[in-house]
């Protein structure tokens, strides 16, 4: 086959620029080699031990249905339920650091912390003693109750409280171990991540003002009964989402375990002179915030270990709201849930856990409601079989 004068020129270029290329990988190269260099250098790779990095999933395939006056729907999809990925780590004997992203959430930036909502974890801590402990940046308030307790990869679906509380907010804190068995928080935080304004837009109400600081106060106390057997998560909050006018906000937690059984049981009660859950906000449907508002419920968790692999719990809640409808009559609406699940764990050096769950949401009105508040009763009902993987990759 003939090769052209251009052709042969063309290739002798081609191994004239190659051998250029190459010709630091050479002798030359011997003398001043970067990559003899790690990226990494020694002295610092130590420091990788006091790292921790982790990767936490959860995804399942949904088969769900709703019902509720004349609407009825249902559906078939696969959704990611959770997805974060966490780093903290030790920076100096008494410094540690926490970070967060939650993928799930969106990240465009709130106007009072100046942070995305994906951004769920972003703090220091700093150990000012044996006792005690400080922490400095966008943290989790220091709530009571175990629902709150787990992480949210855990929680297939929260009650109504948790569902709508604003759980990640920017402060201070510090935690102090009076005692071996019980421990004592308290913090300072911005009640919101939004001005105002940016939070409700047109549904403020008229009477209604943004205050010199939206600042929260949360104090939490934890015990320990029993050599572990029985324990306690107590707290109280206050917070002014508008100037002059707050919510206080109590919850109970109990826990009760042994080597195969689990048993938690929370009492929550938020009194609200602004709604901050936007559930009754919801029932009342005239455009504005509503006011004088409670929220009362009761959470309940069992989990019972059949073996290594296995495990199987229930959880049982009801949320009741109220709120400033008319005299002697202000329960607006009670919703009731259960959630049985199995988890099958195949893997012994590995938190990988399978599950099949089913949830049921049931929501009864009350009659004025049903009469004055263009409601009705539903209810949601939904199958899932999926994994969660709490994943340590570092």
């Amino acid at each position: 086959m003939k090769i052209s004068f251009q052709t042969s020129i063309f290739m002798q270029n081609i191994i004239f620029i190659s051998l250029f290329l190459l010709l630091p990988f050479f002798g030359f190269s011997q003398v001043n080699d970067s990559l003899n260099q790690p990226i990494i250098p020694k002295e610092k790779i130590e420091l990788l031990k006091n790292i921790n990095i982790t990767f936490d999933m959860r995804m399942g395939l949904q088969a769900y249905t709703f019902r509720g006056g004349d609407h009825y729907y249902n559906g078939i999809q696969f959704k990611n339920e959770h997805t974060a990925l966490g780093i903290s780590g030790k920076l100096h004997e008494r410094v540690n650091f926490h970070f967060k992203n939650r993928f799930n959430k969106g990240s465009n930036v709130q106007t009072l912390d100046q942070l995305g909502s994906n951004i769920e974890l972003a703090y220091i801590t700093v150990k000012a003693s044996e006792k005690l402990q400080l922490l400095l940046g966008k943290m989790n308030a220091f709530y009571g109750g175990y629902e709150y307790k787990f992480s949210a990869m855990d929680v297939l679906e929260y009650n109504d409280i948790y569902s709508n509380a604003l759980a990640y907010v920017t402060g201070a804190g510090i935690t102090y171990q009076a005692l071996e068995q019980h421990n004592f928080g308290f913090q300072i935080l911005n009640s919101r991540t939004m001005h105002y304004d940016d939070l409700y837009g047109d549904a403020a109400a008229e009477d209604i003002q943004e205050p010199d600081w939206p600042v929260a106060f949360v104090g939490n106390w934890e015990g320990n009964f029993f050599n572990g057997k029985f324990q306690t998560s107590y707290s109280a909050s206050y917070s002014n989402q508008v100037k002059s006018r707050g919510t206080y906000f109590f919850t109970l937690g109990h826990k009760y375990e042994n080597r195969k059984l689990s048993l938690m049981y929370d009492f929550d009660y938020s009194y609200e002179q602004v709604d901050t859950k936007g559930v009754m906000t919801g029932i009342i449907g005239n455009d504005k915030v509503a006011e004088e508002v409670r929220y009362i419920e009761n959470w309940l968790r069992a989990e019972y270990r059949f073996s290594l692999k296995i495990k199987g719990l229930l959880t049982l809640m009801t949320s009741s709201a109220y709120g400033n409808l008319e005299k002697n009559n202000d329960h607006a609406r009670t919703s009731y849930g259960i959630i049985p699940t199995f988890y099958y764990s195949p893997f012994k050096d590995i938190d990988i856990r399978f599950y099949l769950a089913y949830i049921g949401r049931y929501y009864d009105y009350s009659s004025y409601a049903l009469d004055n508040l263009e409601v009705s009763n539903y209810n949601k009902n939904e199958f899932r079989i999926g994994f969660i993987a709490p994943l340590w990759l570092l």
